[in-house]
């Protein structure tokens, strides 16, 4: 082999192997194309998924603001018509306040913080603050007492008509002994006397009220007073005697 052909065989071998590595480059610069394109969709989709979720967000967010606005309004409107509200010194319904004075926590759609204690919906406080107008605005409907407690009622006023005349007769014998103002002990202690017979039915309409949910009606009225009458006109009966 002559030293011309020996230039031209490295040559060919040199062009070769510059072909090998340009064709190793190419296919490293398609395959990282397609892998960068392949990214940048993925990354697209994601965008655009939470694009669409901050939308449906945003658009629930506005609603939720829309009627929770027209339950506080109808709330306001009816708290100014509620007993012992004075309609100038409420005034009219305050502004909300504006975004970037509340604090950054607030407007975060769920807590960071897995031990968090969530807060409660502005639903749910409306809904608590429309039962307490509710109770102040008219009375709740309360069901009629229990037959079972009938029979007690007679017991009850006894019970606190005898207590009220004791009461009533202690007053009396301070008055009568002159060491304070006689005169205003004595009539504090008759009017304790003539308020007994009927003093327990207000510990029976709340009774009533508090323990069982229930009204005291006009039944249980007649039986409370029954039970205070009998137990004063016994005392009478006996202060008499003495």
């Amino acid at each position: 082999m002559t030293p011309r052909d020996r230039d031209y065989q490295l040559m060919m071998n040199a062009l070769a192997d510059i072909a090998r590595r340009r064709e190793a480059e190419l296919d490293g610069a398609d395959q990282a194309y397609q892998d960068s394109t392949a990214r940048a969709a993925g990354e697209l989709a994601r965008a655009e998924g939470e694009a669409a979720s901050a939308d449906r967000w945003a658009a629930a967010s506005a609603a939720q603001v829309l009627d929770v606005d027209r339950e506080a309004a109808r709330l306001w409107d009816q708290l100014r018509r509620a007993r012992g509200v004075r309609v100038r010194a409420l005034g009219e319904m305050p502004e909300p306040s504006a975004v970037e004075s509340l604090p950054r926590v607030a407007l975060q759609r769920q807590p960071t913080d897995e031990t968090q204690q969530p807060r409660d919906s502005a639903r749910a406080l409306l809904d608590r603050a429309a039962a307490r107008i509710d109770d102040t605005v008219r009375a709740p409907l309360r069901r009629p007492i229990p037959r079972w407690t009938l029979p007690l009622l007679p017991l009850l006023g006894a019970l606190i008509a005898g207590a009220t005349g004791l009461l009533a007769a202690g007053l009396v014998t301070m008055g009568e002994s002159g060491l304070l103002d006689s005169e205003a002990i004595r009539g504090a202690g008759w009017l304790c006397f003539l308020a007994a017979p009927s003093a327990g039915v207000p510990v029976a309409a709340l009774f009533a009220h508090r323990r069982l949910q229930a009204r005291l009606d006009i039944g249980g009225i007649g039986l409370t007073l029954l039970g205070g009458m009998i137990a004063a006109a016994l005392l009478s009966l006996s202060f008499a005697a003495g």
